[in-house]
């Protein structure tokens, strides 16, 4: 099976091209060829997603059975690949976002069936109107589309609402025992999930005839409070986590570019229903419990003195929210 990536080399797509080359499929990246992923065996075609004369030159003569957009985000994005792959791929993968479903919940298991709302959050917004877009597409023309709605997925990165995103910053600030954020009081509940326990899910989608058509996400069953996760972050650093807890409402105000992500997704709890992925896929379990899938983060982490980057922003964003929820 011949798979095209549009990206290939993010937080999960890179666990999910190394399984995909170990199962035989043959795989292609389509990007600018800027951030390389250690991945033997990948074909790379280079090109600028945002040039269309670009793309179509990298494509001149290659078929795809499956194409997978990882960094479509708009719905400009969409109109792209329809015009680009109509016609020309038997399965089409969009990546969308659990943050897509509605919010606040108005039921605390999340399926596939739970309504698309997020009043609160433009990248939630704008991915629920590409996946608009393509059930159109799918409905009037048969373009062949599966959509995928990953939640807080993670590998070489720490899955945290508050603290940085593929940084050290919040071990660096641990390690230091300086204080750190949790929203809300801690005790909201979320899932995490391992990239590899989301690649088998994934895969076993890819070239499925019976998943056309079909939104799916895919996510861990471990159910965690936001202070676990923060608490089981620090257990593996072998400190022990100063948490300041603050209202997600109060961070959105000192902060309003984090504070759209907590308020439009990881403020309100997350329990998701996995039976539709396992009935397509037989078999599918996620198996990394984050105890676990942590220690593996740090292992990547301390493997490389250079992946250990502190973001200066981000500390200062978390002493501006400190110093201001201390004296307000």
């Amino acid at each position: 099976m011949k798979v095209l990536f549009i990206g290939g080399t993010g937080f999960i797509s890179t666990s999910v091209s190394r399984m995909a080359l170990a199962s035989g499929i043959e795989l292609y990246h389509l990007n600018r060829g800027q951030r390389k992923a250690d991945l033997a065996g990948v074909r790379q075609l280079i090109a600028d997603i945002h040039q269309p004369e670009s793309m179509r030159a990298a494509l001149r003569g290659v078929q795809f059975d499956v194409v997978v957009d990882w960094i479509a985000y708009t719905p400009e994005d969409i109109e792209r690949d329809l015009a680009l792959f109509q016609g020309h791929v038997k399965q089409f993968i969009f990546i969308s976002s659990a943050s897509a479903y509605q919010k606040p919940p108005a039921h605390p298991i999340i399926t596939e069936s739970t309504p698309l709302y997020n009043p609160y959050w433009q990248y939630s917004r704008n991915k629920i109107a590409c996946e608009d877009l393509l059930m159109q597409a799918y409905r009037q023309h048969g373009f062949p589309i599966t959509i995928v709605r990953p939640s807080l997925t993670y590998d070489a990165n720490l899955p945290i609402a508050i603290g940085g995103w593929g940084c050290y910053t919040l071990v660096d600030r641990l390690k230091k025992g300086k204080p750190i954020i949790v929203h809300g009081d801690g005790s909201s509940l979320w899932v995490v999930t391992h990239a590899e326990d989301f690649a088998r899910g994934f895969l076993g989608l890819v070239g499925h005839p019976q998943a056309i058509g079909h939104a799916f996400h895919i996510t861990s069953d471990e159910v965690l409070t936001w202070d676990q996760i923060y608490l089981t972050i620090a257990d593996a650093v072998g400190v022990e986590a100063k948490i300041v807890h603050i209202a997600s409402d109060f961070i959105a105000k000192v902060a309003p570019d984090l504070g759209a992500g907590l308020i439009g997704d990881k403020t309100w709890s997350a329990i998701f229903d996995n039976s539709k992925i396992k009935s397509f896929v037989p078999g599918f379990q996620a198996v990394i419990p984050f105890r676990e899938g942590v220690r593996r983060t740090l292992a990547w982490f301390e493997a490389d003195e250079q992946r250990r980057w502190i973001n200066d922003k981000v500390n200062q964003q978390m002493d501006d929210i400190l110093a201001a929820y201390h004296h307000k």
